[in-house]
């Protein structure tokens, strides 16, 4: 109570005169606003000096690209089969420079589309994770009482589960498909930002500037909207850089396994989970995709290992 009057008297100090709340509400949300964009800078700044994150960052554009203009990439559509050309190795033949499959499908162009499949996969994934994880742990972090008291304990009943058994069981009961995996992977990877983003909001709802607005009698949601979430998603951005290649791990796992994407849309985990039955043979089955998913999964990593070294407030405040 005592840190509360302390904060009236300085907010009412530093806004002013003024008897409306819009002019006080403006400087405190300038004061929130000018943390937040000095911090991006410099956080951009350290980023871009980050070799190993600006090789991260080249590597997971160039497959964005590769993903998002497939089609005019692929020298082939990827469902067209000649049972003339199966199974050719690389360079065996001038139009399939990497092979074919098992049914004559052109692989360069099955890799070119696995990498759209991939990406739309984990994108969905992280976009359902931050759409129920955000909304959830603001709740849990930033209202308490009973509602928060609810909302936590619903995270740590999910976070029980292991996630990729419960992935197997929904879609083993959904049946395999693009949405099938979708909505199993999204069922439990909300949890994580959920966890992450009540823990900002339980430290930056004690901040002056969120004692400021609530004294100077702001509204409680657009405290959380204009003044906490900006502040709080540090740890978001940095946990969907880290969710993207474990959902990409994830979907290539189930696919591997017969449960993910079905034919003939192109997986790289399906790829290789065809690839079983000809590997010792026909080598370039599971090299490609396997190779596809490593060096996406690398991308990512070194991304998103920069953007935590960079995010760091410890670290960012020296340079």
């Amino acid at each position: 109570m005592g840190g509360d009057l302390y904060a009236d008297r300085r907010c009412l100090h530093s806004a002013g005169p003024a008897n409306s709340v819009q002019p006080a509400e403006s400087w405190v949300s300038a004061a929130a606003n000018t943390l937040s964009h000095g911090f991006a800078w410099q956080a951009t700044q350290r980023l871009l000096r980050n070799r190993l994150a600006v090789f991260g960052l080249m590597l997971v554009a160039l497959i964005s690209f590769v993903a998002m203009f497939a089609h005019w990439l692929a020298p082939h559509p990827y469902d067209y089969a000649r049972f003339d050309r199966v199974l050719l190795l690389p360079l065996q033949h001038p139009e399939h420079l990497l092979g074919t499959d098992e049914v004559g499908r052109d692989y360069l162009s099955r890799l070119i589309f696995g990498a759209r499949t991939s990406l739309l996969v984990s994108l969905l994934v992280q976009g359902v994770a931050v759409a129920i994880g955000v909304p959830l742990g603001a709740l849990a972090g930033y209202v308490g009482g009973r509602t928060g008291f609810v909302v936590s304990r619903l995270i740590d009943v999910m976070t029980a589960f292991p996630s990729l058994l419960f992935a197997i069981l929904l879609i083993s009961v959904l049946g395999g498909g693009l949405h099938s995996v979708v909505l199993a992977l999204s069922v439990t990877g909300w949890i994580l930002i959920a966890r992450l983003t009540r823990a900002q909001f339980l430290t930056l709802r004690e901040w002056d500037f969120v004692l400021c607005a609530r004294a100077l009698g702001v509204p409680a949601w657009r405290i959380a909207l204009r003044h906490v979430l900006p502040n709080a998603l540090t740890p978001i951005v940095i946990a969907v850089s880290f969710g993207i290649p474990a959902t990409i791990f994830a979907e290539a796992g189930l696919s591997f396994l017969g449960l993910g994407i079905n034919d003939p849309m192109a997986s790289w985990g399906k790829m290789v989970g065809v690839s079983n039955a000809y590997v010792r043979v026909y080598w370039h089955l599971a090299l490609f995709p396997t190779l596809a998913i490593a060096l996406t999964m690398l991308g990512c990593s070194l991304l998103g290992d920069g953007l935590r070294d960079a995010l760091d407030p410890r670290h960012v405040s020296s340079t």
